[in-house]
């Protein structure tokens, strides 16, 4: 790997442009991934927020979804933010029979677990060694049940209803190994911090 470490962003569906250019301020060539031969030219690799079961079925067509469950298992480093996070889960509350997914983050996510869109909202989350972070929740889902080898970065702040008040202290970031998932889009702030811990991953990866 070179000193600039070159990050693929899933660019079939979802705030791809966004993701870019925090990649690019947080120190990374951001590439854009659409077929299992650009898998192999990154480092690292971003799935965007966007619709998961679109995205899932995108991942078929393409012929992605294999490529990317094996990537993932030989330790390729890989953040998911919103969608994304659906997408790594080994299990998704409330998704559709034919949902397809990635895998290989050892928790439970609700999809849509804080409501519909017109239900998003904005508040400032403690993210484990980033600080404090302004996040943007969209159709967000949250992590119900995390595994033991699981570490959970931020939860949602107390105050923070949600649908029938049972947000608040919901996990909303973590991560396992070589994978960091937030329910989130710290793409969406200006705030690069996230993406950042991200490159800073990829780099410990292939060191």
């Amino acid at each position: 790997m070179s000193a600039v470490p070159r990050i693929g962003v899933l660019a079939l569906q979802g705030d791809v442009r966004e993701h870019d250019r925090a990649l690019r301020a947080a120190g990374a060539e951001p590439v854009h991934v659409r077929r299992p031969a650009d898998l192999e030219a990154v480092d690292g690799l971003v799935l965007p927020g966007g619709e998961s079961t679109t995205i899932g079925r995108l991942l078929e067509v393409f012929d992605l979804l294999e490529p990317l469950r094996k990537q993932v298992v030989d330790g390729l480093p890989v953040y998911g933010s919103c969608a994304g996070m659906i997408l790594l889960a080994d299990r998704v509350l409330d998704g559709r029979p034919d949902q397809q997914g990635i895998g290989g983050l050892d928790v439970v996510v609700r999809r849509n677990a804080f409501g519909r869109q017109v239900d998003s909202f904005e508040t400032d989350v403690a993210f484990e060694g980033v600080g404090q972070v302004h996040a943007v929740f969209i159709r967000a889902p949250w992590v119900e049940t995390a595994g033991t080898s699981t570490e959970v970065l931020a939860r949602v702040p107390a105050g923070v209803a949600g649908p029938g008040g049972a947000a608040a202290g919901k996990v909303v970031a973590v991560r396992q190994g070589n994978l960091l998932a937030t329910s989130f889009h710290p793409e969406l702030t200006g705030d690069d911090r996230v993406h950042g811990l991200f490159v800073d991953l990829v780099k410990e990866a292939h060191s």
